[in-house]
């Protein structure tokens, strides 16, 4: 069994940072679902803009909206307009083919960096 990524949002804006909220990061609901990630499920952030690397897990936002809302203490560590990728992982003893996407800068659309690959009988 081995830790892989499966879900990766590359580069996505940071709309919002919340103090007042509980705590987790809230992602606009067509971005969770292009790369297969489900709400309350655990995620790596990581800040191009400062470093900062933090665990939470994942709120749906409005679908359609283009919101990257970083809530709680993790505000502390990323804010408004900071560059961040966000990651899902699976334990599998398979080899596990991760989708990733690139945002457009205001997280509206998306195009797919690295999508499942096809099957054999598809590539022909």
């Amino acid at each position: 069994m081995r830790w892989q990524m499966r879900s990766k949002i590359h580069k996505a804006t940071v709309t919002q940072a919340d103090l007042d909220y509980v705590g987790s990061i809230t992602i606009d609901a067509n971005l969770l679902d292009a790369v297969g990630l489900w709400p309350g499920e655990k995620v790596l952030v990581v800040s191009n803009t400062s470093g900062a690397r933090l665990e939470t897990y994942t709120i749906e936002g409005e679908r359609g909206k283009g919101d990257i809302c970083v809530n709680g203490a993790a505000a502390h560590l990323i804010g408004p307009g900071e560059d961040i990728i966000i990651i899902g992982f699976e334990l599998s003893a398979e080899r596990v083919h991760p989708k990733v996407i690139l945002p457009s800068p205001d997280n509206r659309e998306f195009r797919y960096i690295v999508e499942e690959p096809k099957t054999v009988a598809e590539t022909f």
